[in-house]
């Protein structure tokens, strides 16, 4: 791919990301014309709004296996990891802002994908109970709910905080919130 046309592609999936974001509806036209693009170049990448949606929930979810993967879940101590992971996601969510509730109900593989990178953070809270850095009255699915919430938080409620500060944040309420810490 040519270098301006591996930009305008790039520029389509950001601003469609932000733009279904804020509203579902958004037409391709004003997708096109918000990205810097011709809305031709749109519709010859993407034959359809559910096409551009398809592309921009893999491309949230293959940022989001990069995270997961670079923050080593399983070899890392927990506090660590979990502070790559944080510091990670929060620009790949604020970069995608899809709902995954319906990444999840519209996209059967990107569901398949979500289902998958969910289950490696599961067996993440598992460890971080299971090495008693989660008081014992705390069910892994609570800590996780509450570990979800914060980041989702520090990625947009909190906008112009910097990742690695959220991940600070997030990281020290998380272990001391449901931790023994």
């Amino acid at each position: 791919m040519r270098a301006d046309a591996a930009r305008n592609l790039r520029a389509v999936l950001r601003t469609g990301a932000r733009l279904l974001a804020e509203d579902p509806a958004t037409s391709m036209s004003a997708i096109a014309a918000a990205a810097g693009v011709d809305r031709r170049t749109v519709y010859r990448r993407f034959p359809t709004r559910e096409a551009l949606l398809a592309a921009v929930f893999q491309t949230k979810l293959d940022g989001a296996e990069r995270v997961l993967d670079e923050a080593r879940l399983v070899e890392a101590p927990v506090a660590v990891a979990l502070h790559r992971y944080v510091e990670g996601i929060i620009p790949v969510s604020r970069e995608w802002p899809v709902d995954v509730r319906r990444m999840m109900r519209e996209n059967e593989a990107a569901s398949a994908r979500m289902k998958e990178q969910s289950a490696r953070l599961d067996r993440f809270v598992r460890r971080a109970a299971g090495e008693g850095l989660i008081r014992d009255d705390v069910p892994p699915e609570w800590a996780r709910a509450m570990l979800d919430g914060l980041v989702d938080s520090a990625a947009h409620r909190f906008p112009d905080l910097d990742p690695a500060r959220a991940a600070d944040l997030v990281v020290e309420s998380w272990l001391k919130g449901v931790g023994r810490g």
